[in-house]
């Protein structure tokens, strides 16, 4: 029989009953979380309406499958999220040359370059030495225009995202945990009352679970300008991250299985519309800590609960789907926006925490969140490749300055 805290006995049914709740607050927050930053990445690199429900779906799917494979097997809450840092890329990316085809090849190519990582540590090697401030400042300059949408959202659509925005903050305040889900819940209210009033709610067959297959096609465009930014951030943003997280309570997470097992995930889920899985970071913790129960040899069962949690998810997540793209003006940028608040201080944070990368880092959010596209490659490429350039032509090579 377990113990609680205070040393008293836990019945076993409680012991149990513990990380199971942890796992689906795992699941649950996870995704409504994030889950409108997904919709709109996929949207903006040319998904129809029902290909990125088919993506949500998929990506859910495979992430969840994922953790309850992991999480069994190696008896860890080893938890795997969508590449959200990945999502937002793809907003700011937009249309790529060969369309949507050209996309999903491109979430094929960086699934593959997630395998390999995992045979060949040496790529996450390479992966971790670039700078640190650089990979940071990128992903910053990539959020930035997310995070500026409620903004603009709130003056253009305010009876409908005020609400979004003042249940999102007084939740910071007092359960900034549940923030970002309220201010969905919330959202899922205006867009409720707006269909009602409209007489446009959706059609039953359109929340119905489906898939759209799309045969992935090849352009050097989207290779470069999505492929590779998109396995950089899922690295240096969610799986090296997600490891550190890991590792603070005592757990150390099998590299290789779990960078082959999102990989293949990812690969298999690309035809389908996702576009990446990756081990989880920030909502990790909600299944390795304490949370999930006193007793660390059982926080497993949290990992698997959280992936039976979002297979539940994928059942339900295109009638969400249906629901969001249905939503009056602003209401869903207001929610992606607010989803990625965290997310921004955290890499502006570490994208100006070296004195001597400072500049370089500023080149690189400058350059990223200008949205400049040369050669027909997008800006968060070219903001890696002119950071990295001023950090080495101004001699910053500090040693702790990697990812």
């Amino acid at each position: 029989m377990e113990r609680s805290v205070i040393g008293t006995p836990r019945p076993a049914n409680v012991a149990a009953a513990v990380p199971i709740g942890a796992g689906v607050v795992c699941a649950l927050v996870g995704f409504t979380s994030a889950f409108a930053v997904v919709l709109a990445g996929l949207r903006a690199v040319g998904a129809t309406p029902g290909q990125a429900a088919s993506g949500l779906l998929a990506v859910t799917v495979t992430m969840g499958a994922s953790t309850v494979l992991l999480s069994w097997r190696y008896r860890m809450p080893i938890t795997v999220a969508w590449s959200t840092p990945g999502a937002a890329l793809l907003v700011s990316t937009g249309a790529v040359a060969g369309g949507w085809p050209a996309a999903v090849g491109a979430f094929v190519v960086c699934g593959a370059f997630l395998v390999l990582t995992g045979l060949w540590p040496a790529l996450a090697s390479l992966v971790q030495r670039i700078p640190a401030p650089i990979a940071q400042a990128m992903l910053a300059g990539v959020l930035l225009p997310l995070c500026l949408a409620p903004v603009s959202a709130l003056s253009t659509h305010p009876v409908a995202v005020a609400p979004v925005l003042v249940v999102w903050l007084v939740l910071l305040k007092v359960r900034p945990r549940w923030a970002v889900p309220a201010a969905f819940v919330t959202a899922l209210a205006v867009i409720g009352v707006s269909l009602v009033r409209s007489s446009s709610v959706p059609a039953v067959s359109a929340m119905l679970p489906h898939l759209e297959w799309t045969t992935p096609a090849w352009s050097l465009q989207a290779l470069t300008g999505v492929a590779l930014p998109l396995y950089i951030v899922t690295m240096a943003s969610q799986n090296i991250p997600g490891v550190a997280v890991m590792s603070t309570y005592g757990y150390t997470v099998p590299w290789r299985p779990a960078l082959t097992v999102t990989g293949v995930g990812s690969v298999l889920g690309a035809p389908l519309g996702g576009h990446a899985i990756n081990l989880a970071a920030i909502s990790a913790a909600l299944a390795a800590g304490p949370d999930a129960g006193d007793d660390r040899s059982r926080r497993w069962i949290a990992g698997v609960s959280a992936g039976l949690g979002y297979l539940v998810l994928g059942v339900l997540s295109t009638g969400l789907t249906a629901a969001v793209l249905a939503a009056p003006g602003g209401v869903v940028q207001a929610v992606a926006g607010v989803a990625l608040v965290g997310a921004f201080a955290a890499a502006c944070a570490g994208a100006m925490a070296d004195d001597d990368a400072r500049v370089p880092a500023a080149v690189t959010f400058i350059v990223a969140a200008s949205g400049t596209t040369v050669a027909g490659i997008g800006s968060a490429f070219w903001a890696l490749v002119v950071g990295i350039a001023v950090y080495w032509v101004l001699g910053v090579r500090r040693p702790e300055g990697t990812v």
